[in-house]
């Protein structure tokens, strides 16, 4: 069976959505769910609250349609809307500390020797990370972000931001070489 789009063109969905049409908008949602779960993912390390958060963003989303002037992508422009939302989620959350915490390593049982090229290994590291420090290393490394941006975005000082990205990736060779795998991907 071929499936057929309803919408062909993205500026034509997103007028329809923008004038109330729910078949548009439930196409939105439906096309972009899944992706943006996975935003909401990085930063929040449980599944069920990270799928809250993204519900909640594309209230966001539809509400602030009209704001959206189809100038850059739009698949961007919710992208940055469900960032917002996590971390709102996790400042009011009180998970977010910017300062020099006492940190333990853990070492994660790994029972495959090709783990580290899993995707939710690789997350379950970010997730062991303490929450400050993962922001600002999912803000840089993943949404690829400036520290002058990640700042602003967490009302933290420029140093604050380049001083959590290095105790963020300190802390992830300091892992990865606990289970002999080599440090190359955090040093990107």
């Amino acid at each position: 069976m071929k499936v057929i789009s309803f919408y062909s063109n993205e500026k034509q969905l997103v007028k329809k959505a923008k004038a109330g049409n729910r078949i548009a908008q439930q196409t939105i949602y439906d096309k972009y769910a899944p992706k943006m779960l996975s935003v909401c993912r990085q930063y929040i390390k449980d599944l069920h609250f990270a799928e809250d958060v993204m519900v909640g963003g594309f209230v966001k989303v539809f509400k602030h349609l009209e704001s959206f002037e189809n100038r850059g992508s739009f698949e961007g422009w919710i992208r940055r809307i469900m960032i917002r939302e996590s971390i709102s989620y996790l400042r009011k959350s009180q998970f977010v500390v910017y300062d020099d915490e006492i940190i333990t390593n853990k070492a994660v049982a790994v029972n495959d020797n090709n783990a580290f090229e899993d995707v939710e290994y690789i997350q379950s590291l970010i997730d062991d990370l303490p929450q400050g420090y993962k922001m600002v290393f999912v803000l840089y490394v993943v949404e690829g972000y400036k520290h002058t941006e990640i700042a602003k975005l967490l009302n933290i000082s420029e140093g604050t931001s380049k001083s959590q990205l290095s105790k963020a990736r300190k802390m992830l060779q300091e892992n990865l070489k606990l289970q002999g795998v080599t440090t190359s991907v955090v040093n990107k």
